[in-house]
């Protein structure tokens, strides 16, 4: 069954996507959630030309989505957390990171964040989706409070 992507589907496509899915999948979650719509010949037609409409539109959201990874990648973020011998007490989560870009003067949603776990003090990465073609990636330290 086609189906046309109203919103971003983690695994599955992005918005305005026609996509096949099996019938069950998409009657059971996709269609009841708000998430996609049955991708008849007419709605394929609306969906053409919306995309040619928007075209010019998604170039200028790439350049800045751009612009922002270099400034990200630019960064580079000190996360202080209490720590005892080298392990500290919790973890460094994506709302911590998101935290400090905001500090940084850069508004990213933590749920773009991805952030391997973090228990120990040292030197770590972590990739921000910020469009579907431009990820930044954000190099930050966990340090011990003194």
């Amino acid at each position: 069954m086609e189906v046309i992507l109203i919103k971003d589907v983690e695994n599955l496509g992005y918005t305005n996507e026609i996509v096949s899915v099996k019938p069950g999948y998409a009657n059971n979650y996709l269609l009841p959630q708000g998430l996609a719509k049955v991708a008849t010949p007419s709605a394929k037609k609306v969906l053409a030309e919306n995309l040619k409409q928007r075209a010019h539109k998604d170039a200028k959201i790439l350049a800045d989505a751009q612009a922002l990874a270099a400034k990200i990648e630019a960064l580079a973020l000190v996360i202080t957390a209490k720590a005892e011998e080298g392990k500290i007490f919790g973890s460094v989560t994506s709302s911590d990171i998101a935290a400090k870009l905001a500090d940084n003067g850069i508004e990213v949603d933590r749920k773009s964040i991805v952030v391997d776990t973090v228990k120990q003090v040292g030197e770590y990465e972590a990739v921000v989706k910020l469009h579907k073609e431009v990820k930044a990636v954000v190099k930050f330290s966990v340090v011990a409070e003194e």
